[in-house]
């Protein structure tokens, strides 16, 4: 399991996507786990590094899962909808 930091923000972004591909290559489990359960303060980068983190898993041929997000990032994933992409088994608010 890969543990998102406290903060992922356009500033962040480059370092925190470039750790967590690191460390999903290096991922032995049969399916890459982001747990976002730290993840206080962020913005859109966020789902942008966890959506190259998610391309990243099926490119290695892994399933991916998006585990612990905070309510507010499940909101701007479906903001900018990418929830069932990121959270597929999360049930979609209308």
């Amino acid at each position: 399991m890969l543990l998102l930091p406290a903060t992922v923000t356009a500033k962040e972004a480059n370092d925190t996507r470039r750790l967590l591909l690191q460390a999903l290559k290096g991922e032995p489990q049969a399916e890459v786990v982001i747990d976002a359960s730290n993840l206080q303060h962020f913005d859109s980068a966020a789902l942008a590094v966890l959506l190259e983190c998610q391309r990243a898993a099926e490119g290695f041929g892994k399933p991916f899962a998006l585990r612990n997000a905070p309510p507010k990032l499940a909101a701007l994933a479906r903001l900018y909808g990418v929830d069932a992409l990121l959270m597929p088994d999360q049930p979609l608010r209308g």
